[in-house]
């Protein structure tokens, strides 16, 4: 019986030896000493007697047996050598008694390489094993700026603290993803000690003996033994239905970053009780979303709405929406209307498509809705009783429970107010407000009499940093002594707003750049940009959102058949909607007090704006550290403006650090900011070290609406 297996098992081999030759692959195993040298690693880690997962061994240590084995592990050797005998005794032994002894192995970037061992590798990865005991030995690379390495770091302190080493993923900062899913599960989470070990601890845990070999003495963990097994065994879970389901096609992400994405739809509490025959299904419901990770699709951004394509076969497919049967649209608010500018703005937006369109549109709004749960059970009520078909979520906080909800009812066309946001499942709209706070900056710089102009931005999230920038660049453009001053409202310790005018004023600065619309129910002159004096707010100018014609371009698209063919190019693509000037999204409105020659100067660079001749962003740009971030002659493309991660030079103040930052304003920096990289104002570059801490440790995050 074992010869019998022992050929099976062979026909793998020559099945993928052959491959991979004519492929032009190396069709044995990869040794380790190809692969690295003693200048690549800092050191060397024992980690003990450690079960690892077998999908993870994938070559040699040394040479000496790789021609041995085809690149699957499979052996090429002829059955009746002294190879061939020993595979099949060992074959023999695995069916009867179970293999124990540990291999020994090598551990480099979370791959395994056989140091002893390599038939018993080969026995049970033919029978499909899921691991192996294993005495291994990690090889710690040098810290540097390459992403995987990076990544390869992360998993180091995940396995550190966990003891898992199962788990892969291919973009930074997913680890810390999934320890706080895990912190957040009321029933199977929870966390030991988060505390991070300095470096003294780190020391005290890993000792040297002499020949530069580190041995692990201490493993912190901060999770409880039951949390970390229910994370093994629902991830094992999820494995096998992934695999089940063709997961193992998408080579461009890992069954980890699957899982991770899949744990933060539906919630740790939630995946630890499912079966693989849930999972499946779970897995079948969000397939176009690891399509759209597996391709690596750059968010589609429209940046004006698409032109109207109504064809024969459009008008006949498309419901023909009238009194008798409206399209229901409804909207989730986080505030009341009379408390919140931005949600004032949405709701006018509303009212504008009921007059737009008539007995043709039903619209229905909820307010006051602010944990995930209670935007879930909103879209549940607005869906299930209410028939809604179109659903807006407008705040960015929203993005989570609108995406599960997309999932769940993959009928409903569910719209977050956001950028940037990479999944089909749902559509994202906002505004290119920076256009309008360009030509804010333009009119602040011209009328100035003290060259500094104070600004009062929110949350440090997508697109908030274009338009401080935007301002600060068009004030530059009129006056080029001028400064702006940023100062943030939602960092921990912030002044109240009325300290900040006074100390704006008595500071010197006589412009001011606030919120964008005036709140209802607190009305106060203190919106838009305007002059401080001694006898309170002197009203310029206002940047204008018109979140009516938004709703309206919208609403047209789905009423005219066109929600499937008018945007992107592929379906598997996200959307986002970011439309500006041009479509009559933004505007900004003057105030008679400015100059003649100034608003004509304005009107002049806006029409240019709407044209598409000029842009904020084009010429030569540098941070506040001097770098040139654009070229005189260039200009910025989408992305870039988009996740801009710097102020320009002319700003004064910084994009604050996660930690400084309330914890209402934490939990959305979370979802829709933007890392600091090697533009970071307060970037200390002086070692190798510090720079990757920052990058692995930390989520300095920049961005969207105010």
């Amino acid at each position: 019986m074992s010869y019998e297996l022992y050929e099976k098992a062979k026909k793998l081999g020559t099945k993928a030896y052959k491959a991979n030759m004519s492929e032009g692959r190396y069709p044995f195993l990869p040794v380790l000493d190809d692969i690295i040298s003693k200048e690549d690693i800092t050191g060397e880690v024992s980690l003990g007697i450690v079960d690892i997962p077998l999908s993870r061994v994938v070559g040699t240590s040394t040479a000496a047996r790789t021609q041995s084995f085809a690149s699957n592990f499979m052996p090429l050797m002829e059955r009746n050598t002294e190879f061939g005998s020993k595979w099949s005794m060992l074959s023999d032994a695995h069916m009867n008694e179970g293999i124990r002894d540990p291999i020994k192995v090598y551990e480099y970037m979370n791959y395994y390489y056989v140091v002893e061992g390599n038939k018993r590798v080969s026995v049970l990865k033919f029978f499909e094993a899921d691991s192996i005991p294993a005495f291994v030995t990690r090889k710690v690379p040098k810290l540097t700026d390459d992403e995987e390495i990076q990544i390869y770091y992360e998993f180091m302190d995940f396995n550190k603290k966990t003891g898992i080493n199962s788990i892969w993923f291919t973009q930074l900062g997913s680890y810390k993803r999934l320890m706080d899913q895990v912190a957040m599960a009321e029933k199977h989470g929870g966390v030991l000690d988060d505390t991070p070990q300095s470096s003294q601890q780190a020391s005290a845990s890993d000792s040297a003996d002499g020949t530069g070999i580190l041995i692990r003495t201490e493993v912190g963990r901060i999770w409880s033994d039951d949390t970390i097994l229910e994370l093994k065994a629902a991830y094992k879970r999820f494995e096998k239905g992934y695999k089940q389901k063709g997961g193992k096609k998408l080579s461009n992400i890992s069954t980890g970053d699957a899982f991770l994405t899949f744990v933060e739809l539906k919630g740790f509490d939630n995946v630890c009780e499912m079966s693989i025959e849930e999972f499946e299904i779970g897995i079948t419901s969000m397939w176009q979303e690891f399509l759209v990770m597996n391709e690596s699709y750059e968010v589609e951004v429209s940046l004006d709405p698409p032109e109207e394509r109504k064809t024969v076969l459009s008008s006949i497919l498309s419901p023909n929406y009238s009194a008798a049967k409206p399209l229901k649209a409804a909207f989730i608010y986080d505030a009341d209307t009379a408390d919140s500018d931005w949600v004032y703005a949405h709701e006018l937006g509303r009212n504008y498509i009921k007059e737009v369109f008539g007995d043709k549109l039903v619209t229905l709004k909820i307010a006051n809705v602010h944990t995930e749960d209670e935007i879930i059970s909103a879209i549940e009520d607005l869906v299930e009783n209410h028939k809604a078909e179109v659903i807006f979520t407008t705040n960015a906080q929203a993005i989570s429970a609108s995406l599960k909800c997309a999932i769940k009812y993959p009928d409903v066309k569910i719209l977050n107010c956001s950028i940037n946001t990479l999944h089909r499942y749902i559509r994202t709209y906002d505004a290119r407000l920076y256009e309008a706070k360009f030509l804010a900056g333009m009119i602040a710089g011209a009328v100035t009499e003290t060259n500094k102009i104070g600004y009062m931005a929110t949350f440090p999230i997508y697109g908030i940093t274009a338009n401080i920038n935007a301002f600060a660049l068009g004030a530059k453009m009129v006056n080029p002594n001028v400064k702006v001053y940023v100062q943030w409202t939602s960092v921990k310790g912030a002044e109240a707003k009325s300290d900040l005018y006074k100390s704006f004023y008595q500071e010197g600065i006589d412009i001011v750049s606030d919120q964008d619309m005036i709140t209802p129910r607190k009305a106060s002159r203190k919106y838009g940009m305007y002059k401080l004096s001694e006898n309170g707010p002197e009203n310029m100018t206002m940047t204008a959102y018109n979140w009516g014609t938004m709703y309206e371009r919208i609403i047209n698209i789905i009423m005219q058949g066109g929600w499937n063919s008018a945007d992107a190019d592929s379906e598997s693509k996200p959307i986002n909607y970011w439309w500006g000037m041009s479509a009559g999204v933004v505007d900004i409105i003057m105030s008679d007090k400015i100059p003649v020659g100034t608003r004509r100067l304005v009107n002049t660079i806006k029409k240019l704006i709407i044209e598409d001749e000029f842009s904020p962003f084009m010429g030569e740009i540098r941070n506040q550290a001097g770098t040139i971030i654009s070229e005189e002659g260039e200009d910025l493309e989408v992305e870039e403006i988009i996740t801009m991660n710097y102020l320009v030079d002319n700003v004064v103040g910084e994009i604050p650090e996660i930690d400084d930052l309330k914890e209402e304003a934490r939990a959305l920096v979370e979802i829709k900011g933007v890392q600091q990289g090697s533009t970071d104002n307060n970037a200390d570059n002086s070692s190798t070290e510090k720079n990757a801490d920052n990058k692995l440790g930390n989520t300095d995050n920049t961005g969207d609406s105010e």
